[in-house]
């Protein structure tokens, strides 16, 4: 049996220090690692080295029992959620490490509620139980508050396959026929373990467990507990489906492509289809590689369950299905900043374009752009910290010296009005037209796109072209140039010409399209926001009210238990980036900050931002609302505001 387990934590929690334990115990390396000793196993990197963190998600082998285990260390800070949220999407379960000294703390609940989002199976494991000031209880409890209801601590009430009359109660309460026959006293040892397998798998209940990883405290009960309350059902007849989850490079710069296998078998030098609809491209597998930290074994076949990475697929991004899985993965950690790419005005810029490139292939979140209007690499971030490791990275795998500029709020733009966008391309040779509807959507929608088109009016292959131009890429807005979100555009009706009509016409006329009925409507900037908790003393909830209202934040009404206060709310992130810090400070280090990306809204001081950016609409080259057609062999400009009367389909 194949089983993805990942292990997650607040940054310093003793996750690494806890995997290295488990692969020690199941003799998948002779020695542990320590992070202080900067030799643990899974955090190979110099970086994750010399920070002491772990920066890059990196998976372990080990065989126990009847099952082969795949361990998969995800990143702690937060500067790398989204490397961490990429990883959930492969884990069968998840193990969540809690330090029982700091309890909860703000990564924990992230990822809590990012495995919730994607159902994953999760066990709690309660570390530093040696530590001076560890409470067990306390954890327990806050976990109760904080994440859910439905823990059970097994640590004494399970073992051997033997429950203790309260985990036997507990269970009984979360099934309806379990309860009739625990009333009845008909308690039947494989029923209710059984049931308390499905339970787990089905997100019913939470197992938590406690131990100390640096004293090898727990360790081996939790492996054994782990493996009997965990099972895949994965299945090696079907037809071959994968998801692609990593990107690297090894040393020699050949591209690696890992794969979580759902079903079916691969073999080396077999044919797979990669991508969706019309981006749906086939390509052979050149060889198998299956890791356990830095090194591999070549294979000649994987089945389903297993992890592995393949060279040979060129054009596979993060987040793609592979042979029968024919979706995209999206992912909910974004950034919300963005910095300059500061280097040698002696390099060249493709050089150094094509390198950030790379790196974007690993990590899709960076968005690496070109401004053409400011002559200039952007890249988008989560925080200080990643920058940091970014400039280390291109100075150890490309030898290039970088810096960056400081860190930008993303902006996004959508509008308030339904509007038409009209966009006609007809220089000579050319022919291309596009009517759109262009609706407000729900917030964080992100781009829908509709078609009513009529196949009478335009071949379904050029209205599947307009689709494709409107995905292409982020589109920009009239504002301050940043991208488009949070619209319905629906394909109206459109034109081709038999003859004349070639390659590139319906991108000039979508663009055209798009652009004029922004021209048409009213605009909205739209920030990012924080969805905020922040536990404190309740001796300063005034201040810290104040401080919320000042940064133009909303709060709920707080919550008080025993001395503490707890207050909920949301604000810009532009205001409340740096408010953790000052939140420490006023509450001496002893209050708990919880900031989670909360999507976009209304940005709270629009025409202060859109006067700073000073954005030319005018000036943007590659985008124009400025119409071309053509009489009498002689093409003509048509401005955005005149364009609804020269338009062919209108007539």
């Amino acid at each position: 049996m194949n089983k993805t387990i990942g292990i997650l934590a607040h940054v310093d929690a003793g996750k690494t220090t806890f995997a290295e334990q488990v692969l020690y115990h199941t003799k998948s390396i002779r020695s542990r690692g320590r992070v202080d000793h900067k030799d643990s196993f899974l955090d190979s990197h110099n970086i994750e080295k010399e920070r002491g963190i772990t920066v890059f998600s990196d998976q372990g082998l080990f065989e126990y029992n009847s099952s082969t285990y795949y361990l998969v260390d995800t990143p702690g800070h937060v500067d790398f959620s989204p490397e961490m949220e990429r990883a959930i999407q492969i884990m069968d379960y998840a193990i969540v490490i809690i330090s029982g000294v700091e309890g909860i703390q703000g990564q924990t609940e992230i990822v809590w509620q990012l495995l919730r989002k994607h159902n994953i199976p999760t066990f709690f494991f309660i570390n530093k139980t040696d530590r001076v000031g560890a409470n067990i209880q306390e954890v327990i409890e806050e976990i109760r508050l904080s994440l859910t209801k439905d823990v059970c601590f097994i640590t004494d009430s399970f073992n051997d396959g033997k429950m203790s009359e309260e985990l036997i109660e507990f269970i009984a309460e979360h099934d309806d026929i379990l309860f009739e026959k625990y009333l009845e006293e008909n308690y039947e040892e494989k029923l209710w373990l059984s049931a308390m397998k499905k339970m787990i798998k089905e997100n019913k209940i939470f197992p938590c467990l406690s131990g100390s990883a640096l004293q090898d405290i727990g360790i081996e009960s939790f492996l054994e507990k782990l493996d009997m309350l965990t099972f895949t059902e994965y299945d090696d007849k079907e037809e071959f489906s994968g998801l692609v989850y990593k990107i690297r490079h090894d040393e020699q710069g050949t591209r690696l492509s890992y794969i979580k296998s759902l079903s079916g078998t691969l073999k080396v030098r077999e044919e797979i289809s990669v991508g969706i609809n019309e981006n749906n491209a086939y390509e052979k597998v050149s060889q198998i590689r299956v890791y356990n930290g830095t090194k591999f074994k070549t294979v000649d076949k994987v089945s389903a369950g297993e992890l592995f990475a393949v060279t040979g697929l060129t054009c596979a991004a993060i987040g793609d299905g592979v042979g029968a899985l024919k979706e995209k993965i999206t992912y909910e950690m974004v950034p919300t900043l963005k910095s300059k790419v500061i280097f040698d005005k002696t390099l060249n810029v493709k050089d150094v374009l094509g390198y950030f490139k790379l790196l974007e292939a690993e990590d899709p979140a960076l968005n690496i752009i070109w401004d053409e209007r400011l002559k200039e690499i952007q890249v988008h971030i989560m925080g200080a910290i990643q920058l940091e490791v970014l400039k280390q990275l291109m100075e150890e795998r490309f030898s290039l010296c970088v810096d960056f500029g400081p860190c930008e709020i993303l902006y996004k733009e959508t509008i308030l009005r339904e509007t038409k966008g009209y966009g006609h391309f007809e220089p000579l040779g050319h022919y291309a037209e596009v009517h759109l509807k262009i609706e407000p959507g729900e917030r964080n929608s992100g781009i829908i796109f509709d078609n009513i088109c009529h196949a009478d009016d335009l071949t379904i292959g050029n209205q599947n072209l307009v689709r494709t131009h409107i995905y292409e890429r982020e589109h920009h807005g009239i504002l301050t140039g940043s991208h488009i979100t949070d619209l319905k555009i629906t394909l109206l009706t459109g034109r081709a010409h038999n003859k004349h009509t070639s390659g590139g016409d319906f991108r000039e006329a979508t663009l055209r399209a798009l652009r004029q009925g922004l021209e048409n409507t009213k605009n909205l900037l739209l920030e990012p926001y924080y969805r905020f908790k922040l536990e404190a003393d309740i001796d300063y909830i005034g201040r810290i009210l104040s401080d919320i209202q000042k940064l133009n934040g909303s709060f709920q009404a707080p919550q008080t238990f025993h001395d503490k206060v707890i207050i909920t709310g949301r604000g810009p992130v532009a205001t409340f980036m740096n408010y953790s810090i000052e939140f420490a400070a006023l509450t001496k280090g002893k209050g708990k900050a919880n900031f989670i990306f909360d999507g976009y809204d209304s940005c709270h001081n629009e025409e202060e931002i859109i006067k700073k950016i000073g954005y030319d609409k005018n000036a943007d080259i590659d985008y124009t609302s400025t119409s071309i057609f053509c009489s009498k062999g002689q093409s003509f400009l048509v401005s955005g505001e005149e364009a609804e009367m020269y338009m062919h389909c209108l007539k």
